[in-house]
């Protein structure tokens, strides 16, 4: 494990920061098939997809796909939430019962909403209360289990019409380096930081994150290229599911 958890997370880096994700999602599931402590995970994926992200916000921004009035309203519910979620110290059941159901959501939006040719229009007081809503959720999300809620919000930024594809993507890699930063300072504070295991991981992700956003940026079309990772949540899925009965 000590060679082949890197190795995964270095490949899982490449393809998620190609559609400006960090990969939090898959991070958490790996880390939970190979039976790492609950009490760390969470804490881990919020530093990878910090290294992750930060590298693709660089790439996306070179480009000029970055937008600040599309990202910084959704920001403003998931920062509180994110670190009212990460400063709390869930039981062990709790927590995995929760990264269940958002992996189970996770496997939706990889296999069913990259496929739905949807396109809602929003206005007025309903956009406002779809951004502020969502932002705080999936602050939650970030802070509680440690995905960066990017996985979710790139589509739907897509869906409802707030940015292209490729906006919505750097979008997303904002949205996770903000939330994954607020979480990471609010685990910290609880004590769930293990720099001797986060740092071969990390530079695991450097490394993959690099060649990834760089290649999402430049050549790479933002669609369906993370659905190869679906597997690995889909084979966490079921640890959880053996675990809890």
């Amino acid at each position: 494990m000590d060679y082949l958890l890197p190795f995964l997370f270095l490949l899982i880096a490449f393809i998620y920061s190609s559609v400006g994700l960090g990969g939090g999602s898959s991070y958490t599931a790996l880390m939970a098939i190979f039976g790492i402590s609950y009490q760390i995970i969470p804490t881990t994926s919020l530093t990878l997809n910090l290294i992750v992200t930060f590298i693709g916000m660089i790439h996306f921004w070179k480009n000029g796909h970055s937008r600040l009035n599309l990202i910084i309203p959704f920001l403003v519910t998931s920062i509180p939430m994110a670190y009212f979620a990460g400063s709390q110290e869930l039981p062990e059941r709790i927590f995995n019962i929760f990264l269940l159901i958002t992996l189970i959501f996770v496997v939706i939006r990889i296999y069913l909403m990259d496929d739905l040719k949807i396109s809602i229009q929003l206005t007025g007081i309903q956009k406002w209360i779809f951004i502020f809503s969502l932002g705080g959720v999936l602050g939650f999300i970030a802070g509680a289990v440690g995905i960066g809620g990017g996985i979710y919000l790139v589509p739907l930024i897509i869906m409802f019409g707030l940015g292209t594809e490729k906006e919505a993507a750097a979008s997303g890699a904002m949205f996770i380096w903000v939330n994954s930063l607020v979480g990471v300072i609010a685990r910290s504070q609880i004590g769930t930081f293990d720099l001797q295991f986060i740092l071969p991981l990390a530079i695991a992700v450097l490394i993959g994150g690099f060649g990834g956003s760089y290649l999402g940026a430049v050549k790479f079309e933002p669609k369906t290229i993370q659905k190869v990772m679906g597997s690995v949540i889909l084979i966490a899925i079921m640890f959880l599911i053996k675990g809890l009965l």
